[in-house]
């Protein structure tokens, strides 16, 4: 069932194997390379690509030698990378992550922000190396509209990039996610408190996202109860019952194995188109199994990404086809280093 096809929105997809999106910090200057054009071409196997974290405002850059998709030169830039997908036949969603509280000064050249003033307890990237995560700048209620209309702003760019559509990252402590979270966001206004109030920046992002490409280009990737980058999340179930409720019917919903089956399996049921599941769970020593993916599928999934098995195998549907061996790849390569990216052969008989 892995290997056969499914209908995802107005894409027709070959099979139901997805790129998970993966940070690899090789951008130059916020515009991806050649490389990266390289790189996604030749996974174009996989029923679907979401790429790496990509900024949507300036102010929402996570790390350095991260993707932007908020000026001319960084549209430009991701044509080249959604041709060469297309041209090897695949099909291309831009994740849009906004770190939110997630950055430093020293990437983006400004304080990052986030619902409250409450640095995370988590260290993050810079070009100096890894520093404490910063106090960020809470944002104030006319401020909140102006990162939800960024998400809108982004994947109306990523559509005039050639993407096929946008992933909105909520997940992994990031900024849609510290809006969810009781640890990070101690707001009083509209935007906090309540179940209402917390999921109400993902339910308008999303909304903006779709306002402006239509729902069944747009997607979300959520972490239930992850615990990653500082966050806390009370009443999962709830919180994220809720969510579901309130957004609207766009392609899928991305969720990550960040809580026991029982609410994984009440979120499948609960959601009324793809349910896109990445078997791996949180940031960590696990990644996901074929024989995972084969479980979740039987489950109600409908489609099932896999993440670190994509860098050193990027001819993954074939070797799950044939069932051949796959690449383990070194963890110093995954980031920035000159090697570990397009390097990989695809399997030889």
């Amino acid at each position: 069932m892995l290997l056969t096809s499914y209908r995802l929105g107005n894409l027709t997809l070959p099979n139901r194997v997805v790129m998970a999106p993966m940070t690899r910090s090789r951008a130059v200057d916020g515009v991806p390379t050649a490389e990266t054009a390289t790189y996604y071409a030749q996974r174009a196997t996989a029923g679907l690509i979401v790429t790496e974290g990509v900024h949507p405002s300036a102010v929402g850059q996570a790390g350095p030698a991260m993707p932007g998709l908020h000026t001319d030169e960084q549209v430009a830039a991701w044509r080249v990378v959604t041709d060469a997908v297309h041209a090897n036949g695949g099909r291309i969603f831009a994740q849009l992550m906004h770190g939110g509280r997630i950055g430093h000064v020293e990437v983006a050249g400004h304080q990052p922000v986030g619902p409250s003033a409450i640095a995370a307890d988590a260290q993050v990237f810079t070009p100096t190396g890894m520093r404490p995560a910063p106090v960020p700048h809470a944002l104030t209620t006319a401020e909140v509209a102006d990162q939800v209309q960024a998400f809108g702003d982004a994947a109306r760019r990523a559509v005039e990039a050639g993407f096929d559509g946008v992933e909105l990252h909520g997940a992994n402590g990031y900024l849609i996610q510290q809006f969810l979270s009781s640890s990070a966001n101690e707001r009083t206004d509209g935007y906090g408190g309540s179940t209402a109030g917390r999921i109400r920046f993902a339910v308008e992002a999303v909304e903006a996202a779709v306002d402006a490409i239509g729902a069944d280009r747009v997607g979300i990737r959520l972490s239930p109860g992850g615990q990653i980058q500082g966050i806390v999340e009370d009443n999962v179930p709830v919180l994220y019952g809720e969510l579901l409720k309130a957004l609207p019917d766009i392609a899928y919903i991305h969720v990550m194995a960040t809580a026991d089956d029982e609410v994984l399996m009440d979120l499948r049921k609960a959601w009324p188109t793809a349910f896109l599941f990445n078997p791996g769970g949180q940031i960590g020593p696990e990644e996901g199994t074929l024989e995972q993916g084969r479980r979740w599928l039987a489950n109600g999934a409908d489609l099932i990404s896999y993440g670190r098995a994509y860098l050193g195998n990027p001819d993954l549907v074939e070797r799950f086809r044939l069932g051949l061996p796959l690449r383990v790849t070194d963890r110093e390569t995954w980031f920035g280093a000159p090697n570990g990216y397009v390097d990989y052969p695809s399997y030889q008989h």
